[in-house]
């Protein structure tokens, strides 16, 4: 694949590494994920992201441990592609102000730009009204954290509640949320989707669509009306690029993800374009220039 044409400084703001000897990544099904069921480096990232013109990227958790986080801001401060790192944090616990501190005494502590805690497994779809969580979240936000939401389609409504009531805390939504694009309730998402953009704290990450498309064969076709929901809910200035590498290999490769949207945001000028590729990315996650 060639960079596509002004877009040679690309912020990939969501991908994920990992070494399952250090790191086991119990959630892999080999038989279902034979695509992802290995081991994934920084060099291996580099070789597809540089090559769709990515110049930055944010690496973010995958194991539900505050080892992993430690290991994956070390590797930050060795690699010149990652820029940040959005970590585990356990936002149930008493202590997250002190645990967020040692996060940031670790080694590469400063790449530390946000925090990210399963939701979309919590059976409770009101996890995130509880007290407990939002003093959780609210001491991210206060340490100059973005806090990841990593929800499924019927957990929005309480997205948009806890980004309403804790209007200080910068929150970006994963994987826009999960819909399942082809299924009978996509205007329900949209619904909640739009709710939760009513919020200026919030900004949404165009990522992981390919994987929640209720077909094996897919076409842009079938990703277009989330990505034109979310256009029309955050407009280009709060959506931002995420490969979501190397889940997206279940469905796609890297260069044909970095394809897929490049055409479905044609339509959009340049300075639109460009929030969407890298600036919305920086800003959110308060990133060095790339």
């Amino acid at each position: 694949m060639t960079a596509p044409s002004g877009r040679s400084d690309i912020v990939d703001a969501h991908h994920h590494l990992w070494v399952r000897s250090r790191h086991p990544q119990p959630w892999i099904d080999p038989a279902t994920m034979a695509a992802i069921d290995a081991d994934f480096t920084p060099a291996d990232l580099a070789r597809v992201a540089r090559a769709a013109g990515v110049a930055g990227s944010v690496v973010v958790q995958a194991n539900s441990t505050e080892a992993e986080t430690v290991d994956l801001l070390g590797t930050a401060a060795d690699d010149t592609l990652v820029r940040g790192v959005v970590g585990w944090l356990d936002v149930t616990a008493d202590d997250v102000v002190d645990r967020l501190a040692r996060l940031r005494a670790a080694r590469g502590g400063d790449l530390l730009v946000g925090i990210r805690y399963s939701v979309q497994d919590e059976p409770d779809p009101t996890f995130l009204d509880r007290a407990d969580v939002r003093r959780g979240i609210a001491a991210v936000g206060a340490a100059g954290l973005a806090f990841d939401l990593l929800v499924r389609q019927h957990q929005l409504g309480a997205a948009g509640r806890v980004a309403r009531d804790l209007p200080e805390v910068r929150f970006v939504l994963d994987h826009l949320g999960k819909p399942a694009l082809g299924g009978p309730d996509l205007a329900g998402w949209a619904r909640d989707l739009h709710a939760l953009a009513a919020w200026t704290n919030t900004t949404a990450k165009l990522s992981g669509l390919v994987t929640e498309v209720q077909r094996s064969s897919w076409t842009p076709d079938d990703l277009r009306p989330a990505v034109d929901h979310a256009l029309d809910a955050f407009g280009p200035d709060r959506l931002m690029f995420g490969s979501d590498w190397p889940v997206c290999l279940l469905a796609s490769s890297y260069d044909r993800w970095v394809d897929t949207l490049a055409g479905l945001l044609d339509p959009l000028g340049p300075d639109e374009r460009a929030a969407i590729w890298r600036h919305t990315a920086r800003r959110a996650y308060r990133l060095e220039a790339s």
